[in-house]
């Protein structure tokens, strides 16, 4: 790596905001010999602008050894952030590639067959005689030979030990604070109809109906199961002519024995860091006790069926570094959020002495980012019937005070999102809502975000990567709090170890991303809304993991004057009253005082459990 070239690296004509000093740091960081060096960057700080200096700051091909890594990758987690890339002329030289499903077949009478499902991976010996002018193929050939490839998190991982995507010198990973969370999703291994083709054959044992630990029969049960599926994929390999159905059988055997030998491998081996937690539901009455696919050998014998199972593992560190870590010499995490450097550190397997931390101050003016304490009470599941209808006259009020400007509503899940619905319709102002469902969100994202009225979207999980600048949203609405769902059994686990302060971090880090969605630069603006009473409770909690320029924005959290509940004005009511402004009073008013209600502590409460617990997700 050359850190010196990261000025030259950079593909803007010039530096806006802090760019110029992040630079410096982070060339200084690296230059320090730190293999790697986390980027804290606030929204706004052009986080893709900088990882493409610091790629550019590879070896390439010409100055490196034979033997010797060249070149960088730029990988992200999430969608949307590699289309803004792909959209992006600055980044122009960032060479996308997806997965195979993302393309299709050019074939005469196979133009819509994805490439994942096309004649090359149908039948056995095809030769494509167009493989050179394959979307997918031409696209991984020019990524694979090109200074900088880029692609999501999920493709990376999945290529670890490819012959085409080597090892590199430096490797570029944006959005980075929830890299433990997706390594241990992906590693996450499920069992059950929709993931098994031949689950109706299958006698799968109750892994809690034995004296045994339940780990140990489910490694048991994962080796014969990966038997299993060998059969019957080298089945489907000797096949001349698969269909469409059989390659996609065939595609998932071969990832699920890859996943069941991964468990098998790193639960049996002693000096794995991995803790493995098994999860499995209990089997529909009427279901199947075949002997066919899985015989005395996996121990069942006579014993009580059990149904699907969930396995999964907990800080996979030794995952994270077959897939991530060994993959680059040097590399650079960037998010907004890496909130404590030492505990990420921890999770993700790395030695935090050879890790640096460059924090990128924040440009936009704190008064343009307001925070207003509009809490109705608390969101947990056994409060939720007395808050939620308080919550959704509070966002009357607040439509009326935007009567103009389009707001986002984060309901966090899809019941508390029916439920507002429905009350907001039944209060009268339902003609300015819309809402979406699991299949439709982007559609129904899109619509609303292309509509020149000013509607009220309730969202579900877009507190990340959404982009609502400008008119797009003037302001939001935190409903809930977004606590880990305490009804997983990681997140089960980790609070019984007594781990509230990750518990914590993890709800504001999701605060603050949230936040960003609906101020986008130095010169734009937008209200958030807490109605959740447990968001300030977060806040007093995790307050020594704050930055220092979002501290700054909870400090001048204020209470605003909202219209009087009059639905008549939340739906256009020229006699509305108009928004509140940007708060931009000063010292020593109501938002500055350190005395604020807002800020009141919540640490006497004799169990911060009894506080969060929820089981809907």
């Amino acid at each position: 790596m050359q850190p010196a070239r990261i000025f030259d690296a950079f593909p803007a004509p010039s530096y806006r905001g802090n760019q110029e000093r992040a630079l410096q740091d982070i060339r200084d960081a690296f230059a320090a010999d730190n293999d790697v060096v986390f980027v804290r960057a606030p929204t706004g700080s052009g986080k893709s602008l900088l990882a493409r200096a610091i790629a550019g700051c590879a070896r390439t091909v010409e100055e490196a050894e034979p033997s010797e890594a060249s070149g960088a990758y730029y990988t992200t987690p999430q969608v949307s952030q590699l289309d803004d890339v792909a959209e992006d002329d600055l980044l122009a030289d960032l060479n996308i590639i997806r997965g195979k499903g993302n393309y299709s077949c050019i074939l005469p009478g196979e133009e819509g067959t994805p490439v994942n499902q096309a004649p090359c991976v149908r039948e056995r010996g095809y030769d494509c005689d167009v493989k050179h002018r394959c979307p997918y193929f031409s696209d991984r050939a020019i990524a694979s030979n090109r200074e900088i490839a880029a692609m999501t998190l999920a493709y990376f991982m999945q290529t670890a030990g490819s012959e085409v995507f080597r090892k590199r010198d430096v490797v570029v990973i944006d959005e980075a604070h929830g890299l433990a969370e997706w390594a241990e999703m992906y590693a996450t291994i499920h069992l059950g109809p929709r993931t098994i083709p031949f689950w109706d054959d299958l006698r799968v044992p109750d892994l809690d109906a034995a004296d045994t630990d339940p780990i140990e029969r489910a490694a048991t049960y994962a080796e014969n199961l990966a038997e299993v599926c060998t059969r019957r994929k080298d089945e489907l390999l000797a096949q001349e002519q698969l269909t469409p159905a059989g390659v996609r059988e065939r595609d998932r055997l071969q990832e699920l024995i890859g996943e069941l030998d991964w468990f098998v491998s790193d639960y049996r081996d002693p000096q794995s860091p991995t803790t493995w937690l098994v999860d499995q539901t209990t089997p529909p009455a009427d279901a199947s006790t075949s002997d066919e696919a899985v015989g005395p050998s996996d121990g069942a014998g006579d014993e009580p069926a059990g149904g699907p199972v969930t396995i999964k593992p907990m800080d996979p560190e030794r995952y994270l570094a077959h897939t991530v870590w060994d993959r680059g010499n040097k590399f650079a995490l960037l998010s907004a959020t890496i909130l404590n450097k030492d505990a990420f550190c921890r999770q993700v397997g790395l030695d935090p002495d050879d890790v640096a931390l460059v924090d990128v101050g924040h440009t936009f003016p704190v008064e343009n980012r307001p925070l207003y304490d509009v809490t109705q009470g608390k969101m947990t599941y056994e409060h939720r019937d007395e808050t939620l209808p308080k919550i959704a006259r509070a966002i009357v009020r607040i439509m009326a005070a935007h009567p103009d400007e389009k707001g986002i509503v984060h309901a966090h899940s899809y019941d508390i999102q029916e439920q507002l619905a429905d009350t907001l319709s039944d209060f009268g102002v339902g003609a300015r809502v819309r809402t979406h469902d699991r299949d439709g969100r982007d559609a129904a994202l899109n619509a609303w975000k292309a509509s020149d009225e000013s509607d009220v979207f309730l969202s579900v999980k877009m507190e990340e990567a959404l982009d609502l600048k400008g008119d797009l949203a003037r302001w939001q609405v935190l409903c809930k709090a977004p606590f880990q769902n305490t009804s997983d059994s990681r997140v089960a686990h980790r609070l019984a170890e007594g781990q509230w302060a990750w518990y914590y971090r993890a709800t504001l880090r999701t605060v603050m991303q949230a936040c960003g969605r609906v101020v986008r630069a130095p010169d734009d603006y937008g209200a958030t809304y807490l109605a959740d009473e447990s968001l300030l409770d977060c806040f007093d909690r995790a307050r020594s993991d704050m930055p220092d320029w979002f501290a700054e924005q909870v400090d001048r959290m204020s209470t605003p004057d909202l219209p009087a509940f009059e639905p008549s004005a939340a739906v256009g009511d020229a006699s509305a009253t108009p928004a509140p402004t940007p708060d931009r009073s000063p010292p020593g008013t109501e938002s500055d005082s350190t005395d604020s209600p807002t800020r009141r502590s919540r640490r006497e409460q004799s169990s911060p459990l009894a506080d969060v617990w929820d089981t809907d997700g």
